[in-house]
């Protein structure tokens, strides 16, 4: 990846401090994933995260921090392996994908039948898939934009219930990810209408790669899988709230941040400990020039994104009747910012222009895409808040997704730099622009 120093030359006043503020971030991932590590939603380590958060964001001398808890179904893993019995004996490396159902202890000892894409299942006779271990394979690239997960992710998405609904007994898909490597990713999939729960797993690319030539020589190819996770019930999640006050409470809020929760293969370093550092450090590099912003910055490090968004769901309930006059978050790892993506009232065009020249410096183009947020902020502004989207550069981001490999030594601490930069110049313009943000349904760019 190319790396991209900063010169002070590039930046306002504010963000001249950019080496000290890449220190702040660098010091929350690296604490984050050090002191806590994997942060699975509901559980004991998401909690001792929230524990950590709010001693952080206090020694940061933000004000207003506060935790607001929410209940909600858990669902963790167990044993996890899988190993081909014939014709070619041999262990593969599998990790069960989210709301999994169990095997039980003694696994599964069934025919593998493999598809080379969702669609090729769908169009299937579920006669030949019946009692079977589906197997569905595809290819996802790497693109800058991440513009390819949604369709690959589908795999993972909806193939678990396609095949139950078809009568397989399990399914194990090739992992939606652009690496070639032995890390399985896991992620989440929900059971739709009608379908039950049956084992899910995703094997990594090199294991699935090998089961396609396995599948590919003709001969019957059989499977022992086992996936032991559970449901354990109704535990506590929870949103880490902190703020910069303003001095104007009719502007609105600036709601920025990450989500806190992560995946349990990895140490959740890029996904998305990144994300709450970098948008932390930026508000407390407001916070630190000494001069208050126009409007409340709102940093929200969000619980339960990964399972399902629940912590995003319960912001807008709690807080959708509060003036937001703009939404963005950071949960696309630490790589640099390339472009920027705004959604803003028509009166306020002119500030979408003003940070198109500002962000320019460091490499940030202003596109036409219409900024939609991620999935913690993306209802509110499908709703008509304003938002704006700094978007990370993605052709790394899926080799380590959702997967063991998502650790501190992945962060790039230059490029982490640049985020920083990048966001302590959205909020200063933001937060201080004379414009009323909250004058009608936002418009395009």
């Amino acid at each position: 990846m190319k790396h991209f120093l900063l010169a002070a030359s590039a930046l306002p006043a504010l963000a001249i401090a950019a080496p000290a503020q890449k220190d702040v971030a660098y010091d929350i991932v690296e604490g984050l994933t050090t002191e806590v590590g994997q942060r699975l939603a509901g559980t004991e380590a998401e909690a001792r995260a929230r524990d950590w958060a709010v001693v952080k964001l206090k020694a940061l001398g933000f004000s207003n921090v506060r935790v607001e808890t929410y209940d909600m179904p858990v669902w963790v893993r167990g044993v996890e392996t899988a190993e081909i019995m014939s014709p070619y004996p041999q262990k593969l490396i599998v990790t069960a994908l989210g709301n999994s159902g169990s095997t039980g202890p003694a696994g599964l000892t069934l025919p593998v039948i493999g598809f080379e894409s969702l669609d090729a299942l769908k169009a299937a006779d579920p006669a030949v898939v019946k009692g079977k271990i589906v197997f569905v394979s595809h290819a996802m690239k790497a693109a800058q934009d991440g513009s390819s997960y949604g369709p690959s992710g589908q795999a993972r998405r909806a193939g678990p219930s396609i095949a139950s609904k078809m009568g397989a007994a399990a399914i194990v898909i090739r992992s939606i990810g652009t690496d070639m490597s032995r890390a399985p990713h896991t992620g989440v999939q929900m059971w739709a209408d009608g379908a039950k729960p049956i084992p899910a797993g995703a094997l990594s690319v090199s294991d699935a790669e090998n089961l396609q030539r396995m599948l590919a020589r003709g001969k019957p190819v059989t499977m022992k899988l086992v996936l032991t996770p559970q449901n354990i019930g109704p535990q506590q999640s929870g949103n880490v709230i902190a703020e910069v006050p303003g001095t104007d409470p009719a502007a609105g809020l600036v709601l920025i941040g990450g989500h806190l929760d992560s995946w349990d293969l990895g140490t959740g370093a890029v996904d998305d400990a990144a994300g709450v550092a970098i948008t932390a450090a930026a508000a407390k590099a407001i916070l630190d020039s000494g001069k208050k912003p126009r409007r409340t910055i709102r940093v929200v490090w969000w619980g339960a994104e990964e399972v399902g968004g629940n912590g995003g769901d319960d912001y807008v309930k709690r807080h959708q009747a509060e003036p937001h006059a703009l939404a963005a978050e950071s949960d696309f790892g630490a790589d640099r910012i390339w472009r920027l993506d705004v959604k803003l009232p028509d009166n306020a065009k002119a500030l979408g222009d003003r940070l198109g020249a500002a962000l320019a410096p460091l490499g940030i183009n202003k596109s036409k895409q219409v900024a939609q947020g991620g999935a913690d902020v993306e209802t509110l502004i499908a709703a008509g808040v304003p938002g704006i989207d700094l978007q990370q550069d993605g052709t790394r981001y899926f080799d380590l997704h959702h997967t063991p490999e998502d650790t501190l030594d992945k962060i790039d601490p230059l490029q982490l730099q640049q985020n920083v930069a990048a966001w302590t110049i959205m909020l200063e313009h933001v937060a201080n622009a004379p414009e009323d943000l909250m004058s009608g349904q936002a418009a395009k760019p």
